[in-house]
């Protein structure tokens, strides 16, 4: 096959349900080629070039250069087996991020809560989760705390009347550790060592398989529960006692064959959280299953995910945003992607209609935040109900 019919072939195994701004138009530019090279291994392993992307209404870019480099987006799931298959997908780089939800009964002042940030973030902080010193790191990329005032509009729970957000990962078991190697192999030597290569049209994948796969998505589970723990032993020392509404992950492994790229896997009608900028209200959301026959219809996915065989999948998406996703207000469209020595450049038409814009790494351009309409797009789809409005009062980004 030739490169741009791997390409297209990629792309009929996008499902976009984005809100179709610059955003999403550059998601789906740049995730053809990750699916691409799935596709490209899964041939070369004997197997049915099926990897598919379905996207959340969050649908954007993700600011890791290297899983932009390798093909990768954000905001919606991969799959590329039946979630028994020994094969696991490295280059889309699992971290076990999620949020913490939990519910006071007093509103925190925030001169205290600046005193115990200073203690927790000193160099002298010796604070351990299974036996593994964490660092607060709360400070940098995306990763808050956030308070609120709870404003119960759906009336259907009784939850406290202030909740908080903690957003964070477990980066400490990125790279080596006491356990052995990291989940990222670009921070992991001994992870590196291990990884089976081959060369796409598109660029290197790295994966694993076997033994391999199934022991590092054993590895991956762990780092997701430490995670967990790791959000709630800062938020106990935080704030003292509190009542947990969520602990979900929104970036990582689903099973041996699905990741979550910034979106929640709806289970057990648990309640989940939208977070969208700081000076917006949150949502807690439950999570609806999709996609419905009259769903996969509307959104004109029907013929193409009967003719791939994929109907099935569509129908067990069950995937809710976790929230609004980077937005670029001074770009309008993605106009070509243009391949250049192994690198890929995104040539964008401008909203002011004066000239083009090349992008390469993403990571430096400007960026806001999306509102409400990626919630309002959440609702119009049928993907969730909200269960409260959560009114800011501070962030903690220190």
């Amino acid at each position: 096959m030739e490169k741009k019919e791997y390409l297209s072939r990629a792309k009929e195994h996008l499902f976009m349900t984005g809100i179709n701004d610059s955003a999403t138009k550059l998601c789906s530019a740049n995730m053809v080629y990750g699916i691409a090279k799935i596709h490209f291994l899964q041939e070369k392993l004997g197997l049915n070039p099926d990897a598919t992307f379905i996207s959340t209404p969050d649908a954007t870019i993700t600011r890791n250069v290297e899983r932009w480099k390798n093909g990768f987006s954000y905001g919606g799931k991969i799959e590329w087996g039946d979630g028994a298959l020994e094969l696991i997908i490295l280059d889309v780089l699992p971290n076990a991020c999620g949020m913490l939800v939990g519910g006071l009964e007093k509103l925190p002042e925030i001169e205290n809560l600046i005193d115990k940030v200073t203690k927790l973030s000193a160099k002298t902080s010796d604070i351990r989760v299974e036996g593994i010193k964490v660092i607060w790191d709360f400070g940098k990329g995306n990763h808050f705390i956030d308070v609120f005032k709870v404003r119960n509009i759906a009336g259907i729970e009784d939850f406290p009347p202030y909740m908080f957000i903690v957003h964070g990962a477990g980066d400490e078991l990125r790279d080596d550790n006491q356990r052995g190697y990291g989940l990222y192999y670009y921070q992991s030597k001994k992870l590196e060592e291990i990884a089976e290569k081959i060369d796409t049209p598109f660029g290197k994948i790295r994966f694993l398989t076997g033994k391999k796969a199934t022991n590092y998505y054993e590895q991956y589970k762990f780092v997701e529960d430490f995670s967990k723990k790791r959000r709630i032993e800062f938020a106990k020392r935080l704030f003292g006692d509190f009542k947990t509404i969520s602990n979900e992950t929104h970036q990582g492994l689903a099973d041996i064959n699905t990741m979550l790229l910034g979106c929640h896997n709806i289970k057990d009608n648990k309640i989940l959280p939208i977070a969208l900028r700081g000076d917006l209200p949150a949502y807690l959301v439950y999570g609806k299953p999709s996609f419905s026959k009259e769903q996969i219809e509307n959104l004109g996915f029907e013929k193409r995910a009967k003719k791939l065989g994929l109907t099935k999948k569509l129908k067990n998406a069950n995937v809710v945003p976790h929230g609004g996703g980077y937005h670029f207000p001074d770009l309008l469209n993605v106009l070509s992607v243009v391949e250049n020595n192994g690198e890929r450049y995104f040539l964008m038409d401008l909203n002011n209609d004066r000239g083009k814009k090349v992008i390469k790494d993403v990571r430096e351009m400007p960026y806001d935040y999306r509102g409400r309409m990626v919630v309002l797009r959440t609702l119009e789809l049928g993907l969730a109900e909200v269960a409260t409005k959560l009114i800011p009062l501070y962030v903690l980004k220190i």
